[in-house]
Parts: C-alpha cells; structure tokens; sequence
C-alpha cells in the first residue's frame, strides 16, 4: 500500500484515477480547489478509510507525507483556462514549483499530467515526442499551453539539478464519464446538444481532426507510466484513431438518435487543425495502447449525460 497524491482529484480525470487507485489498494489524497471539479465525481469514494479529500489550491504551499503524487491540478477545457488565464498560468508554474518541492522533500516521485497542447497547431503529423511544437506564445491559449510546457521544464530542471524522481505523459484529448457538463469540449458539446435536440456546433469546416480516448484507457496509462523505472519521458498517452469534427458529430447523432441539426460557426483562435499521437514510445516502453473504441467509449459517455440532464 502507496500513500498517494492526487492534485485536481476531484475533476473528471483524477476522480477517475482516485477510483483505480483506490481498487489496487492504495491510501489517496485528493486534494482540488473545486474551480473546476466537482465533489459529486468523488462522492462514492468519500466513505472509503482509504481516501481523503482536501480543498485547497497548490499556488499556495502544500505539506503532506506521500510516497507518489500525481500533478493534475489546471483547468483543460479552454472556456475554463481562458477565464482567468492568469490563475491558469500560476497553477501550471508555481503551483508545479510547489509539488515538485514537495517531491523533493519527501523523496515522492511525481507524474506530471502535461498535454497534447504542448505541440500547438502542429507542423508535424502524427506528433511524436520528439517534436518541439508550434506555439502561439501571446495567443489566447497560451496560459495553458506554455503553461504547460513551462511546467515539463520545471521537471526536467528539478530533476537535473534535485534529482526529483520525475515521470512526464502528454494527454490527447480524453472522454468519458464525469466530464463537466458545461467546460465546451467538444465530446460534452456534441452530445448535450445531441441530447436535448439543439442545434450541434462545430466550429469551422468541420475538417479539423482530433483523436479520442477514453479515460479508463488513458488512466491505466498514467498507472503504468508511474510505476516504470528508468523511463521519465515524455510520453504520448492517446487514442491515434483520427476523427474529423464532423465525423463526430454524426456518430453522436446516431447514437442518440438526436434530430438535432449540425451547423457551422467561425473557428477559434490558435484551434489546432490535427491533432493525433504517435504512441510508439508507449507501446515500447509500457506496453500500453488504447482499448476502447469510440462507439463503446461514446456511449458510456452519453449514458452518463442521459443521467445527468436527467433523460432516460
């Protein structure tokens, strides 16, 4: 038994890694300033000895005895990190400061949730680890994406000059349960809107690619990676089965029998056209790849939001 930390466990990934920790006998932490999160993810843990939550936010100094934390704290959907880009940009520089102090005082290693994001709109298709991105650096999404990338220099830094045991993983867009109702991604956006038969938004031609997996595929992968010796990364943790936009939003209408209608608005700033990753790393070094498909991993998805807007 590891006493583990989960900073933003309360938000639709770390509940869900809260859970799979839990299950392989683990004392958990989860501590979440609740911006984002939500303490219905985590209700069901509340009553396990094993489990703990804490609401507090990590720009501000955090003690504890742990063996291992994983560093989930940020909002990642843009509506939330654009909100206040500047609690987004100290949540990802000295709230990262913080842990990885923590790390280095307790000898804990620390698994940095870092993101696809870090490649920008990028210029190399697939994305694989080894490239350096495209990045709006004065852009409306950079408080998160150099946020980010500041963030893995942080690591790499601590762990040259500290030798803070350090783990990286890059994130691809991910889906599934508990995601937040209202955080504009575009998985939640297709199938609420599908599901009280409004009008389904994609933003630009419908075109732009994304690669989607589901989140109990991605957690098992956060697992592996935490517990893999001699390897710190970075590692691509995705689904590279490639969709378009609009692709998507006919399979979620199908799903949900919606008679919604698909239409069209202006594309954001900075929105990256593809997106998928090149999991050769993860295959290699974790033998981990993802097992869920869309079909399956939509349908739990809409089977949860049925639930939530109370449709059955």
């Amino acid at each position: 038994m590891m006493r583990i930390l989960v900073t933003g466990g309360a938000g639709f990934i770390g509940s869900h890694l809260c859970r799979y920790l839990l299950e392989k006998n683990n004392e958990v932490i989860c501590v979440d300033n609740l911006f984002t999160g939500s303490k219905k993810n985590i209700i069901n843990l509340m009553s396990n000895s094993s489990f703990e939550f804490i609401r507090h936010d990590i720009t501000f100094p955090f003690y504890v005895e742990v063996d291992q934390i994983y560093n989930l704290a940020c909002p990642a959907a843009p509506i939330h990190y654009q909100y206040n880009p500047i609690k987004t940009i100290k949540c990802n520089t000295v709230g990262m400061i913080n842990m990885l102090g923590l790390a280095k005082r307790t000898k804990a290693r620390i698994l940095q949730a870092s993101t696809s994001e870090v490649y920008g709109d990028p210029k190399e298709h697939p994305q694989k680890e080894s490239y350096w991105g495209n990045v709006n650096s004065i852009g409306i999404r950079s408080c998160y994406d150099e946020g980010k990338r500041v963030a893995e220099t942080l690591c790499f830094d601590y762990h040259r000059q500290n030798n803070v045991d350090i783990r990286i993983i890059r994130i691809f867009n991910t889906y599934g349960p508990n995601l937040h109702i209202d955080d504009g991604r575009v998985v939640s956006n297709f199938i609420v809107q599908a599901l009280r038969n409004e009008p389904i938004t994609i933003y630009g031609d419908g075109s732009q690619t994304r690669s989607f997996c589901y989140v109990s595929d991605l957690v098992e992968g956060m697992h592996r990676m935490m517990n893999k010796d001699n390897f710190i990364g970075p590692v691509n943790l995705g689904n590279p089965s490639e969709f378009s936009m609009k692709e998507l939003a006919i399979k979620v209408k199908e799903l949900t029998n919606s008679d919604s209608e698909i239409i069209y608005n202006e594309l954001p700033q900075d929105d990256p056209t593809r997106r998928k990753p090149d999991i050769s790393l993860a295959k290699e070094k974790l033998g981990w790849e993802p097992r869920v498909d869309l079909d399956y991993g939509l349908k739990e998805t809409i089977k949860y939001f049925r639930k939530i807007l109370d449709l059955h």
